[in-house]
């Protein structure tokens, strides 16, 4: 259901747009480069979590991390990771899948600045082994996305959620 949630998405939105499924899983952001030959910061992961009484999406480079201080500094809150099942209930993705796409309800989407070096990203289209390639501005344009800087990259200091 969420792989057909994800192409419903996209032929009513941007038709140009291709779901992407390989045999091989994408799950994670080192498969997910091997799977469409890219740097793993060149994969958009999208992590679901709580702040405060709001869930959120935030779409970001493959290698970056929440940083919880820019985190608790835009939405005055510590980022809460939802667990596998509130996910798959509230986005239709099972994780490694979740996306900002095709989504089963509402749910505020935020881009990390992150995603604004590279021309195109590859962010999960509903399921372990599909994705699409796309520009971030256009990806944040179709899902009605939010611009914050709430990451840090691993050789950045601060403190990062894991």
């Amino acid at each position: 259901m969420s792989l057909e949630s994800v192409r419903h998405f996209f032929s009513s939105h941007a038709p140009d747009v291709e779901v992407i499924v390989t045999a091989e899983s994408s799950a994670t952001v080192p498969l997910a480069a091997a799977a469409h030959g890219v740097e793993p910061e060149q994969i958009a992961k999208t992590i679901c979590v709580r702040a405060g009484d709001s869930v959120a999406l935030v779409v970001m480079a493959g290698t970056a991390r929440l940083d919880n201080r820019k985190f608790r500094d835009r939405f005055g809150t510590k980022p809460r990771m939802l667990g596998g099942d509130e996910v798959l209930e509230l986005t239709s993705h099972p994780v490694g899948g979740v996306c900002p796409f095709g989504l089963a309800s509402p749910i505020n989407v935020y881009c990390d600045v992150s995603l604004k070096d590279f021309v195109e990203v590859i962010p999960a289209a509903g399921a372990s082994n599909a994705a699409v390639r796309i520009n971030p501005t256009r990806m944040a344009e179709l899902t009605g996305a939010e611009w914050i800087d709430v990451c840090q990259f691993p050789n950045e200091g601060s403190v990062a959620a894991q």
